[in-house]
Order: structure tokens, then C-alpha cells, then sequence
């Protein structure tokens, strides 16, 4: 039998919660037996909704906190006061190492404060990136930094790209990923001064297999396997992804509803569309891992229904099999000392 992962669930955060966090946590304990739950929340409210399901008790535990960050408080804040709130508990089950990993649908701001000041940096790293795989022509890409470091300095990029290469040489089993840095063009001297900065650095970084710069219309393409860039257009091309990827598939489905020609042709194809379309739907992938940790925290949407983090959850257990923080450690902070 498999090594037992304990996933510590933020049971209250998210536009759904708990309603749709505690069934897709059930439902990754129910799909896979080394999984263990932690959901943390308020321990009334959870125990009512569990009456909804059977599940193995075993691999489900409640752990009480009486308060929730809300996403519109300011994270440091919060994290300060809010001592029993379900994320701060949830990440210091983390920190003791009674739990492997954190998964919420909640403040995106706290987790990332949180994440760093209470299960802390792996040595070395200078700003750990949130880094969620986006689908292309070709498979998936990790597109690093989506979210964390807004204002992020070459060094900080040049860590990304080291640590893209890791996750998806090991996660994602990519044999010498190619690494390519968002930029407004493919000529070397391109871009704004951050990029401009940037890009000597990975050319002479040994370790990567850098291509070059990469213009946002092609990464749909598959011409890179990891993304690298700074969270402002990291969020950016996220947030249009998701956009236009939901867009296609209303139009794709309301133009094969317009005639009865349509509609047969749409019933023959369904089973072959349906596989297509599940492929462009974020939330096949689990959340955004905030990678250069001393433990695993993984940030999945606000939005996110029970799909979304039954991924999340299992990708966790992937992490842990895969040894990704040691892996990292070894990549980032041994060449430093």
C-alpha cells in the first residue's frame, strides 16, 4: 500500500464552500486510498454536510476553527488576527508536518502570505511563484509566475524557470522541457526592461533548456512546455485563457443547436467533442502549486466546484511521490551555498 498523504482542506473558502470542497475532497479520498482529509473549518457546518455522503471515515478528519478570511481582507492583516481561522490552521498543519500538503478555494492574498510566513521558504528561493499547467495544442505548459510576484526582478525569473523545469521534468514526465519568457516579440532585444534583462540570464543558465522569448498566440501552440513570466502578465493570460476557452465552448455548442442538420451532426460527434472541449477546461489540471516551499500549498480557483479540487487534492499526492520540494531544494538552494 501507498504511503498515507494528508491533504489539510480549507473547507470554508471559495464562492462554493463547503458545499462543493468537502464533495470533492470525498471524492479524491473515495478515488484514491493513501488519501487522507483534513477538513478545516467550522466543525458543526462540516458535520452536517458529510451526513450527504459515504465515505471512508478513516480517511476523513475534521479540524474546528471558528473564524473564515474573507477575500476582500487585507491578507497580512488577516493572517496576523485571525488566528483560528481555517487557512491559518489549515498551513499550520502544514508547518508542524501533520499534514503534506494545503488546498483552498479561499484568499488568494492570504494564502500567499501565509504560505510564506508560516510554512516558510525553502533556502535559497527568493519569491516562491504560483505555477498552474494550462492546456496547449501539444499536452500541457506551466505558466510561472501566474499570481504571486507582480513586481518580480530577473533573478526571481531566472529561479522560475529552474523550478518550471523541475516540476515538469518530474510531474509532468517532460524529458528536457523547453523554457521560453513571455515577451511582445521573438527578437532578442525586445521587450521591456525586465525581459530585456532577463533573457541574457537564461540564455547562459546551463541548467534549462531555454528557446527563446515567447508571443502570448503562440503558447496555445505547445511551443514551450514551461512559460515564464511575472505575475501581472501571468494573471493576464490566465484570466483570457479561461475567458476565451469558456467562450468557445458556449459558441461551439449554441452553433450546433441552430438546425436540425446541426443538431444530428452534434449527437454523432458528441462523445469525440465532449473529449476535445474536457481538454481546454481548467479545471481538469488542480490548482496553482505555490512552488519554493517548505511544504506543499496549492491555490485552486475561487470559483472552483468539486472537480477542481478532487484534482487538486490528488495532484498533491503526486507532489509527494515525486519528492517535487526535495527535488527543488536540490536544483535551487545547493548551487547557492
Amino acid at each position: 500500500m501507498s504511503e498515507m498523504v494528508k491533504v489539510a482542506v480549507d473547507a470554508m473558502g471559495g464562492d462554493h464552500a463547503p458545499a462543493e470542497i468537502i464533495k470533492g475532497a470525498l471524492e479524491a479520498a473515495n478515488e484514491n486510498d493513501s488519501v487522507k482529509i483534513c477538513l478545516v473549518g467550522a466543525e458543526g457546518i462540516i458535520k452536517e454536510e458529510l451526513k450527504k455522503y459515504n465515505y471512508k471515515q478513516e480517511q476523513v478528519e475534521i479540524i474546528n476553527a471558528t473564524e473564515v478570511i474573507e477575500t476582500a481582507e487585507p491578507p497580512v492583516m488577516a493572517i496576523r488576527k485571525k488566528k483560528d481561522s481555517s487557512i491559518v490552521k489549515a498551513l499550520q498543519l502544514v508547518k508542524s508536518g501533520e499534514c503534506d500538503a494545503y488546498v483552498s478555494a479561499g484568499s488568494t492574498g492570504a494564502t500567499l502570505v501565509g504560505g510564506q510566513v508560516i510554512v516558510g521558504r525553502l533556502k535559497g528561493i527568493e519569491r516562491p511563484p504560483l505555477a498552474p499547467l494550462i492546456p496547449t495544442e501539444k499536452g500541457t505548459a506551466l505558466l510561472i509566475d501566474c499570481g504571486a510576484n507582480v513586481d518580480a526582478r530577473p533573478s526571481h525569473l531566472v529561479q522560475f524557470a529552474k523550478i518550471g523545469s523541475v516540476y515538469m521534468e518530474s510531474v509532468m514526465k517532460v524529458k528536457n522541457p523547453k523554457v521560453a519568457i513571455v515577451n511582445i516579440g521573438a527578437e532578442e532585444d525586445k521587450g521591456n526592461a525586465l525581459v530585456k534583462e532577463t533573457f541574457p540570464l537564461l540564455k547562459n543558465c546551463p541548467d534549462i533548456n531555454f528557446i527563446g522569448s515567447i508571443e502570448a498566440r503562440d503558447i496555445p501552440a505547445g511551443y514551450a512546455d514551461v512559460v515564464v513570466c511575472e505575475a501581472f502578465v501571468g494573471n493576464v493570460i490566465l484570466k483570457l485563457y479561461e475567458g476565451v476557452g469558456g467562450t468557445l465552448i458556449k459558441k461551439v455548442k449554441a452553433g450546433m443547436m441552430t438546425s436540425l442538420r446541426s443538431k444530428i451532426g452534434a449527437f454523432l460527434v458528441k462523445p469525440a467533442l465532449k473529449e476535445t472541449l474536457k481538454t481546454f477546461d481548467l479545471e481538469q489540471y488542480g490548482g496553482a502549486p505555490l512552488l519554493g516551499l517548505k511544504g506543499l500549498v496549492v491555490k485552486t480557483h475561487g470559483s472552483s466546484k468539486a472537480v477542481e479540487i478532487k484534482n487538486s487534492v490528488l495532484q498533491c499526492v503526486t507532489f509527494k511521490e515525486q519528492k517535487i520540494n526535495d527535488k527543488i531544494k536540490e536544483k535551487i538552494t545547493l548551487e547557492d551555498e
